[in-house]
């Protein structure tokens, strides 16, 4: 065989140089996308690595753990979540006359950086954030009120009597005050496999709306009462929701209402209002808001009745007939993109016989040093000075004098039923009964409590500074 001609190898040496040309300039075009504006600032060849070393461990991840779905990374930080082919999408928008997708992009930096804030945030309104936010009491206090008959607060006497039974004067609820919590969800899931005791095993429940709680559903969903998230429409019905548990927390997602006023002054329950942040991601509904409420006191948060397997065509709830309304090939997505960020952990029939643990997970390091990296771009790209550490974000700044002043929710027109209960017990948890971790991470905080400001960014947090008690200060 006669050797081949330098001429007929000059196309393959050319394609190649062609090929390394084309991979520079795709690799300064995506440096070069990282520019904001004017700003000269680009993202460092070891931030990069950071970025894309966490994105290949997400997408190794959900290759183990989601259950046939797979991640295809678009760049450093924007991956796309698939189904398998034959994945049986059922669910129709009949808003825009579309089926369910099969593929959904997400950006894992906005995604890391939204819920490792959540784990420094309270979720409760409180009275200091409506005293700290700008025109706090005129405007957002009147959001909250329903039939107020007014759009702002014009009557501010008026609008602390709709809000004082349920406004405490600061958070109740403190970051990592528990270890480990399980959120119930309604999913017809529940009723395949027997969660019932390891949720009760969990240091605090959450639970959502009419969810029942009772001997029927013991062994699938527990018995536990801690927390319950209600939409307005569950909360009419708040009395037998809670069904004599006096000491589950009720926590109203929207509005108050002078109705539910009238039924809180008669029950022993602690009742507070979630403070509402509105927020554009991949899963919606009370589910969502649990996750978050769990997360921004809870270390490790486990998830049971999300139905998360790949059969699953339509929206069920263990207690009662399917119902429409919600898409769940997107919310299996986001829920499994969650896990993958070390967020949530799942819990599934399909997963019920296996061994579970969480070591596809990337470790906390990770997803720390990938989160600085994030938060570094994202100043960057908005042209902002790079400040570490979680008060960063913080737009407006409040002080309370003294850790103990302010009043205690209520009003004096309580039940002797109420008045004589134990409502208030959060709000006067000494710091002395908190777990270690919680005293240990308020103290690095320097008793600064992060409320998270209404609309669709991750920034604009509103800041209130305490002053720490003697305890706190001995620590």
């Amino acid at each position: 065989m006669k050797p081949l001609k330098s001429s007929n190898r000059r196309p393959t040496v050319l394609l190649l140089v062609l090929a390394a040309v084309f991979f520079c300039v795709i690799l300064i075009s995506i440096q070069s996308s990282l520019f904001s504006g004017n700003s000269t600032v680009r993202i460092s060849k070891e931030d990069l690595s950071v970025l894309y070393d966490f994105q290949s461990r997400v997408q190794q991840c959900v290759a183990n753990k989601g259950l046939g779905l797979t991640a295809q990374i678009i760049d450093h930080c924007k991956l796309v979540l698939k189904f398998p082919e034959g994945t049986n999408s059922t669910w129709y928008n009949a808003q825009f006359k579309v089926f369910e997708s099969l593929e959904y992009r997400y950006d894992v930096c906005e995604a890391i950086l939204l819920w490792e804030q959540y784990r420094n945030m309270t979720t409760v309104l409180t009275r200091e954030y409506l005293d700290a936010r700008p025109d706090g009491w005129l405007d957002y206090a009147a959001k909250r009120i329903a039939q107020l008959g007014a759009d702002k607060c014009y009557n501010s006497t008026l609008c602390e009597e709709h809000l004082n039974l349920i406004l405490p004067s600061k958070a109740p609820f403190y970051p990592h005050q528990f270890q480990r919590c399980a959120v119930v969800g309604n999913s017809g899931d529940l009723l395949k496999t027997e969660f019932g005791q390891e949720i009760d095993e969990r240091d605090a429940v959450f639970r959502e709306n009419e969810a029942p709680v009772n001997g029927k559903y013991a062994k699938y969903v527990g018995l536990k009462r801690d927390f319950r998230l209600v939409v307005r429409g569950a909360a009419r019905n708040m009395i037998p929701i809670l069904d004599g548990s006096d000491d589950e927390v009720l926590i109203i997602k929207s509005v108050t209402h002078r109705d539910f006023n009238a039924r809180i002054k008669e029950i022993p329950n602690p009742v507070y209002l979630f403070q509402g942040i509105v927020l554009r991601r991949g899963a919606k509904g009370t589910g969502m808001k649990s996750i978050e409420l769990a997360l921004s006191m809870c270390d490790i948060v486990d998830i049971y009745g999300f139905t998360v397997d790949p059969g699953y065509t339509e929206w069920t709830r263990y207690f009662s007939t399917p119902r429409k309304g919600h898409n769940p090939l997107q919310g299996r997505a986001y829920y499994q993109l969650l896990e993958c960020l070390g967020v949530i952990r799942i819990h599934s029939p399909m997963r019920a016989e296996r061994k579970r643990d969480w070591s596809d997970v990337p470790s906390k390091e990770v997803i720390n040093n990938a989160h600085s990296v994030a938060l570094r771009l994202k100043r960057n790209q908005a042209g902002q000075p790079y400040e570490p550490g979680p008060f960063g974000s913080c737009k407006v700044w409040g002080t309370v004098r003294s850790e103990g002043s302010g009043p205690i929710s209520g009003s004096p027109d309580m039940s002797e039923k109420r008045r004589n209960s134990n409502y208030s017990k959060w709000e006067l948890l000494p710091f002395e009964n908190l777990r270690k971790e919680a005293q240990e991470h308020y103290i690095q905080m320097g008793g600064v409590s992060l409320y998270k400001m209404d609309g669709n960014k991750l920034d604009d947090l509103v800041c209130v500074k305490h002053a720490m008690s003697k305890d706190a200060q001995s620590e």
